[in-house]
């Protein structure tokens, strides 16, 4: 169960993920400093706050990082925003809020 403001348990990521990770690709690879080839989620966790923050676990083929992506309320009809970004984690690195 989800405590009110912290996050919601681990998932196995799945195809809504891969969109809501693609929708700020062009940031992730501004920030690693290269094109990114493989570009695979592999688990995340969400914050609701005056919209939803996405924590997620992303497999880019050398390295695991971490995104954090803020999606605001629809009826803002802002686009989803690359927030925070964590380098040099590993498959068995524990997603947490950042």
């Amino acid at each position: 169960m989800m405590k009110c403001g912290g996050t919601s348990d681990c998932k196995p990521a799945d195809a809504e993920i891969q969109s809501i990770i693609n929708e700020v690709k062009g940031a992730v690879e501004d920030k690693v400093g290269r094109k990114l080839d493989t570009y695979t989620p592999v688990s995340y966790k969400t914050q609701v706050v005056a919209g939803t923050n996405y924590f997620v676990k992303v497999n880019i083929g050398d390295e695991h990082i971490h995104l954090r992506i803020f999606a605001p309320l629809p009826h803002t009809n802002q686009p989803k925003e690359l927030s925070d970004l964590q380098r040099g984690k590993t498959a068995e690195d524990e997603l947490a809020y950042f």
